[in-house]
């Protein structure tokens, strides 16, 4: 098949959207495909270009990906690589090569990608493309619609508030929570602009980070315990995965440079804990309206009482990414696993 891999975007998670693309069309090239990496931003060569052959050319030409930092990326330079001042979020030629593919391998992360926007857009072209459609993206972005939805299911998650930017209270009794507490951006992924706050003046500057990012923030009880993640591809759930930091929590820097955190899987749990975990993972993709693959965010306290933080739509695919690991796990590699993923996708379009 003619497959776009598309990646980038002017999202804090940037760079780990490029490195998952260029592993995906890596994978994807080796399974017989011709796998174009874009930028869906930066496009493809100039507006006047021919597109003949683009991908037969797809293992030379495309978007290029370089290592992930340890802290989110420039979109002011990124902005200003631009060729074209259109100003239009899709770049050079983008949307006329994804219309040219048989599917769009959706590798974007953050809000460029998640929020489904991008997916309206393929929608209203026609465009088939990975990963869960417009609504159920939108859902999952934002976390405070998420715990509403969560809790509506009675899938267990962290009590907390939504907090504007334009209303934001610096007195931690006005939101009904105490310290500790964990402030997060309301939309964002990668754990970017997110804080564990234990004093007022944490909390001021946890609010002033979050608020860098977005106008709106999530203020929420922090839960001590083990974190754990488990993906859900078809309404199936795959092994359970444990993260476990050597320091601090799992922040973006631990997500992902290498060594910085110790990842269990299978996780060592009693079965009834780890079978409890799928099955809230499954009903909460199901929730949601992620009707193809994502992954589940969990705790476990000292009681083992589980909570839902979050649900990925567009998980990463990186050498530390834990959707892979999960799948290896199961006995399913990185390139079947990319197959699996087009193949559930395009049974949607039929």
């Amino acid at each position: 098949m003619n497959i776009v891999v598309l990646a980038g975007g002017l999202s804090p998670e940037r760079d780990v959207s490029l490195i998952t693309g260029k592993m995906v069309s890596e994978a994807l090239r080796s399974n017989g495909h011709q796998a174009l990496l874009l930028d869906v931003y930066l496009g493809y060569g100039s507006p006047d270009d021919s597109l003949e052959g683009a991908f037969a050319r797809s293992g030379e030409a495309g978007a290029q990906a370089a290592a992930i930092m340890q802290t989110a990326p420039d979109i002011a330079k990124v902005k200003a690589m631009r060729k074209d001042d259109s100003g239009i979020f899709f770049g050079p030629n983008v949307l006329k090569l994804c219309r040219m593919a048989d599917i769009v391998f959706m590798a974007l992360h953050g809000e460029d990608g998640e929020n489904g926007k991008v997916q309206a857009v393929f929608d209203l072209f026609g465009v088939r493309y990975t990963g869960s459609g417009c609504l159920g993206s939108a859902v999952s972005m934002n976390k405070e619609i998420s715990k509403q939805i969560y809790a509506m299911h009675g899938i267990p998650t962290p009590r907390g508030i939504s907090m504007k930017k334009s209303a934001q209270t610096a007195d931690i009794a006005e939101t009904g929570l105490a310290f500790p507490c964990v402030i997060k951006p309301c939309c964002g992924g990668s754990s970017i602009g997110v804080s564990i706050a234990h004093t007022q003046e944490e909390y001021e500057a946890a609010l002033e980070e979050a608020f860098r990012w977005e106008e709106e923030v999530l203020v929420e009880e922090y839960i001590k315990g083990r974190e754990f993640s488990v993906g859900v591809i078809g309404y199936e759930a795959l092994p359970v995965i444990e993260i476990a930091p050597i320091e601090g929590f799992y922040d973006y820097k631990n997500k992902y440079q290498a060594g910085s955190a110790i990842e269990t899987c299978p996780a060592d749990l009693p079965p009834q804990i780890a079978s409890k975990m799928q099955a809230y993972a499954v009903e909460a993709a199901k929730a949601a309206g992620l009707d193809t693959y994502a992954r589940m965010d969990f705790l476990l306290d000292a009681q083992e009482n589980l909570y839902c933080l979050e649900a990925n739509t567009l998980p990463g695919m990186t050498p530390t990414s834990l959707l892979p690991q999960e799948a290896q796990a199961m006995g399913m590699d990185y390139a079947a696993l990319c197959e699996k993923i087009i193949q559930i996708s395009m049974e949607k379009f039929q």
